[in-house]
């Protein structure tokens, strides 16, 4: 008697749609059952955000041969919930694999990534969860490369139980396959976006704003994941969901007596 195949959850942030979960579907394919739970429309950097003032609707869909798929009017974060506790929830989730987005989530930006927001979602239900994204904006871009170590990470995800950490953020290079150096164990490059707000008017003659910045990295320390993907690596960063700065506990403790002085 064979073992059944692994479970994987498939989800992203850039719609159901799109050609990077079309890719992440086919290579999860080869390892395991997959079932998809992804956004109807696209839900780029929604962060960690969740639906709490309308209704959440999930329509089964045939967009992948052969594979469950459902698509959900929420956010990344909605999807990855619908799935562990209503779609799934009878069943272990094995893994969850979120992307392949299309743009860089290296850096701060894994604090706006809808991707990445739905990975964490995941590890901290106890699943072992990977982003991936591909530093590739276009809607026309070669995922040859991402393919390639798209599914040397799966492989390893699903023989290793991951203990040390459920999540990782995986980034790959927008290079040919045979220009990428190789994998990285990176930090998160201490780094900020210089926003600038565009104002025009519209055609009513209302005035409006349109976000706008520059991605700022003044860290150039060679361990971080800006330093791996601009040397031409894959970066992966284990990541978890404490914001707690432990350095700082001691430091601060002083508040506490401050507090009863008072």
């Amino acid at each position: 008697m064979t073992a059944s195949r692994p479970l994987i959850l498939v989800t992203n942030d850039d719609g159901i749609v799109s050609p990077g979960i079309r890719h992440l579907v086919e290579i999860a394919s080869e390892f395991g059952e997959v079932v998809v739970v992804a956004p109807d429309t696209p839900q780029s950097a929604k962060g960690h955000a969740i639906t709490i003032h309308d209704i959440i609707r999930v329509n089964k869909v045939q967009v992948f041969d052969g594979v469950e798929s459902y698509a959900c009017s929420g956010t990344p974060v909605d999807c990855v919930k619908m799935a562990k506790h209503t779609l799934l929830k009878d069943r272990k989730i094995d893994l969850c694999l979120s992307g392949i987005n299309h743009g860089s989530n290296a850096s701060v930006n894994i604090i706006y990534s809808g991707t990445m927001s739905a990975a964490m979602e995941a590890s901290m239900e106890g699943i072992k969860a990977i982003g991936f994204s591909l530093c590739n904006f276009s809607f026309e871009a070669d995922f040859t490369a991402a393919r390639y170590y798209v599914w040397k990470l799966i492989g390893w995800a699903l023989n290793n139980d991951m203990e040390a950490c459920k999540l990782l953020n995986v980034n790959i290079p927008g290079i040919p396959l045979e220009s990428v150096k190789g994998i990285k164990i990176c930090r998160q490059a201490e780094a900020r976006w210089k926003e600038d707000f565009l104002e025009n008017t519209d055609p009513n003659g209302r005035n409006y704003f349109w976000l706008s910045g520059k991605f700022v990295c003044d860290d150039r320390d060679h361990d971080t994941d800006v330093w791996a993907l601009d040397d031409g690596y894959v970066s992966v960063v284990p990541c978890h969901h404490d914001l707690t700065h432990y350095g700082a506990l001691e430091t601060y403790r002083h508040i506490e007596h401050h507090a009863d002085e008072q």
